[in-house]
């Protein structure tokens, strides 16, 4: 049975409440499972215990930046094969060289386009 976005969990690593209240609620209106996490530690340990089937990381977070909290997750032998979409207001070059250095499969810039989000979720699932 192929599964849809109601057994699906995102992780959400944001360091702005209002940012990621805004995506919870877009996210479970869509029927996703979501978790949060405020910065790239937090991330970490989320996603280690949550194991989420796609995370949408801040690249500008407090205590480990989001660059280095997806080389961390990347490194885990149970976390490496997530898909983890970069979500910043960063919108140069030089940023998506290096979310894509760090592994990052996708690359979105703020103010989130949710419908473009949902459908970028959805290929990375192949929901």
């Amino acid at each position: 049975m192929e599964k849809d976005s109601r057994d699906r969990t995102v992780l959400i690593v944001e360091d702005s409440d209002d940012a990621r209240y805004f995506m919870r609620l877009a996210l479970e209106q869509l029927d996703y499972i979501v978790v949060e996490a405020e910065n790239g530690a937090a991330a970490l340990e989320v996603a280690e215990r949550e194991r989420p089937d796609i995370i949408l990381m801040d690249l500008s977070l407090p205590i480990m930046d989001g660059l280095a909290a997806t080389e961390k997750i990347r490194a885990k032998d149970g976390l490496k094969g997530i898909p983890i979409v970069a979500v910043t207001a960063h919108q140069e070059t030089d940023f998506r060289a290096g979310a894509k250095a760090a592994g990052f499969d996708a690359y979105v810039t703020k103010p989130i386009d949710m419908d473009f989000l949902s459908d970028l979720i959805k290929g990375l699932l192949t929901l």
